[in-house]
């Protein structure tokens, strides 16, 4: 059957399937390799998943983590999105879409206020006008970083996620800082930024697809949104790694606040062409080879071609993982251990390298870091009644369902103040 009649019968079942579905959202994880949807039914604080799917991207769809060719890429989408719909029953119109790449910037920056009336009370407005400070200072290096990245000094970028990491009122961290007198006020937020077009890509995607858009989110921070879950007071620490087909996305997060994300453009698919070019065969060949790369079949004189192979990427790969943490200068010692997501992880001999070389060894790791995959298991408050939503490849796509629920949240009545202050910093 060609491809054009399965998009037709797709369509079809999009239109038939019930539309009712106000309490449902969507998340499209637009990865280089694959697109995956998840619908998910939000009662209260509960996030359960009843429609998983999953479509294949060819190689022209994307670019290093960003959209390459609109239509091939909402073909793709309408593929994973019409089996997600079929399983769940339902069309959910509400999503929300991660957002990957070099050009993405995610950084936590402190401003240091002096308020003029040190006596008085502060209250949210004050604390409004402070944070609108950090944003603006975020999204003017922001705008530097990529004009200087892209050589386009008119690059326009917008604020994709904000959260806040902590408040010091004359050094002293608070929780809650309305009603506190002091002088000088210290604000951490973590501000992620992107380029206007790529924005723009993923809004003509929504629209294609006939969803409304609520959220743009850097995937970085979407996949600590998976660990963290609702806990304001979390002393989660760790650093996350989604290794995906064309990039490399890191996020480092302290005591329950991520201290930043950065990202480098390696990914599986290096390692597949690194494979394809050693050995004189297709990129479709490679991969077959390097998913089946613990196979009895394979001739042992390939193998150790493939390894040979793979061995050169990695060491470009780990080089990409030691400058991407070093450049976060502003944290004392990195956290020691690392988890996996993305379909890159599954690639035995990285996860080997991270947990063997010494690569770290140049950084301020107090001793090696522990190093494992992400389980659906560890994400906080999100059930998965399907079942197929089941290994570290849907973290990514988990993580966008919280951000979606943040946005839901955001737009009701807080219960603490990190919850108004993130409110505040919704876009």
């Amino acid at each position: 059957m060609k491809l054009s009649m399965v998009l037709d019968k797709i369509r079809a079942l999009r239109k038939k399937v019930d539309t009712q579905a106000d309490d449902y959202i969507v998340a499209l994880d637009i990865g280089t390799e694959y697109i995956k949807a998840l619908i998910a039914n939000v009662q209260g604080e509960d996030i359960e998943i009843v429609g998983v799917g999953r479509a294949h991207q060819e190689l022209g769809d994307m670019h290093q983590g960003a959209i390459a060719d609109i239509a091939g890429v909402v073909r793709n989408c309408e593929e994973a999105l019409g089996a997600a719909e079929e399983e769940a029953g339902l069309q959910a119109k509400r999503a929300v879409i991660g957002i990957a790449g070099e050009l993405v910037k995610g950084v936590t920056n402190t401003i240091r206020y002096r308020r003029p009336q040190p006596d008085r009370p502060l209250d949210e407005t004050e604390m409004e006008f402070i944070i609108e400070k950090v944003q603006d200072r975020a999204a003017t290096k922001a705008q530097k970083q990529i004009a200087l990245e892209t050589g386009n000094d008119d690059v326009e970028v917008k604020l994709v996620n904000s959260a806040l990491v902590s408040i010091h009122i004359d050094g002293y961290k608070v929780s809650n800082p309305i009603g506190f007198q002091g002088k000088d006020v210290a604000v951490q937020i973590y501000t992620a930024f992107a380029p206007m077009v790529h924005i723009g890509a993923l809004e003509k995607v929504a629209d294609e697809l006939d969803l409304t858009l609520m959220a743009v989110a850097a995937e970085p921070f979407a996949v600590s949104r998976s660990v963290l879950g609702t806990d304001a007071n979390s002393s989660f620490t760790a650093i996350l790694a989604d290794v995906g087909g064309g990039t490399t996305d890191i996020a480092v997060v302290n005591d329950g606040g991520v201290e930043g994300t950065k990202m480098f453009g390696i990914g599986g698919r290096s390692f597949t062409k690194t494979i394809a070019t050693e050995l004189a065969i297709s990129y479709t060949q490679a991969e077959k080879l390097k998913i089946n790369l613990d196979g009895e079949k394979i001739k042992p004189s390939v193998k150790e071609q493939i390894d040979a192979a793979i061995n050169r990427t990695l060491e470009v790969w780990l080089s990409g993982v030691e400058l991407a943490l070093s450049e976060f200068d502003s944290v004392d010692q990195l956290p020691p251990r690392i988890l996996l997501c993305g379909g890159g992880a599954s690639l035995a001999p990285l996860v080997d390298a991270l947990k063997k070389d010494d690569w770290y060894k140049d950084l301020p790791f107090t001793k090696r870091p522990s190093v494992q995959r992400i389980s659906p298991h560890d994400v906080i408050g999100i059930v998965d009644t399907t079942e197929k939503a089941s290994d570290h490849t849907y973290i990514t796509a988990m993580g966008l369902l919280r951000v979606g629920y943040d946005t839901i949240i955001g737009a009701s009545d807080a219960q603490t103040m990190r919850d108004r202050i993130n409110r505040i910093l919704r876009v």
